[in-house]
C-alpha cells in the first residue's frame, strides 16, 4: 500500500476556450442529409403550399374545402412536430417506442388522407370558375396537393424498407435511413 501513490498518475489538460452555444448538442445533423429528412422537408414546404393556396380563397363558401383544410394543417403541424422530433433525437431517448413502425404508420395515412384531400380539391375547383383568381388559386392547390401526396408515398415506400431491414423490433432506437 504504501507505494500506491507512486503507480497512479494523474493528467490535466488546459482549459478549453468557452465556444459558446453548440447547437450540434441537442440536434441530429446527421438526419438532416437522409433521404426521410429530405422528404420531411419537401412535405413541409409543399403542405404549407396547399393550405396557404387554399386559405387565399373564400374557401367556407364550398364545404370541401374544409376538408382539404383540414387534412393540411393538420398534416403539415404533425409533420413539423416529427419532424422536430427526429431532429432533436427524441428517438434515441425514446427506446420503447417502435419508430420505424411510427413513423411508417404516420407516412401511408398521410398520404391516404392527402389523396382524398387532392380528389376533394381536384373536384371542387369547378366553383370557382367564374372567378379567374380563385379558380388559379384552387387549382394550383390541387396541384402541389397531388405533389405532396406522392411525397408522403414516398417517404411510406422508405419507412417500410427501415422498418421491414429493422425486422419491426420495438426496442430499437434507430430512425429510418
Amino acid at each position: 500500500m504504501a507505494d500506491f501513490p507512486s503507480k497512479v498518475t494523474t493528467e490535466t489538460s488546459p482549459p478549453q476556450p468557452n465556444q459558446g452555444f453548440a447547437i450540434s448538442a441537442f440536434l441530429d445533423l446527421d438526419f438532416i442529409k437522409t433521404i426521410p429528412a429530405i422528404l420531411m422537408m419537401a412535405e413541409i414546404v409543399l403542405g404549407l403550399l396547399v393550405w396557404a393556396l387554399i386559405a387565399s380563397t373564400t374557401y367556407t363558401l364550398v364545404p370541401a374545402f374544409g376538408w382539404v383544410m383540414f387534412v393540411s394543417v393538420t398534416l403539415w403541424i404533425l409533420t413539423i412536430v416529427l419532424f422536430g422530433m427526429l431532429l432533436g433525437g427524441v428517438h434515441h431517448k425514446l427506446t420503447s417506442v417502435p419508430w420505424p413502425l411510427v413513423v411508417m404508420v404516420f407516412n401511408g395515412v398521410a398520404a391516404v388522407l392527402y389523396l382524398t384531400a387532392f380528389l376533394t380539391n381536384a373536384a371542387s375547383i369547378h366553383y370557382y370558375r367564374l372567378f379567374i383568381h380563385f379558380y388559379n388559386h384552387t387549382a394550383a392547390a390541387a396541384f402541389f396537393g397531388i405533389v405532396v401526396t406522392l411525397t408522403y408515398g414516398a417517404s411510406a415506400f422508405f419507412s417500410y424498407l427501415a422498418w421491414k431491414g429493422d425486422e419491426g423490433n420495438a426496442a430499437s432506437n434507430t430512425v429510418p435511413v
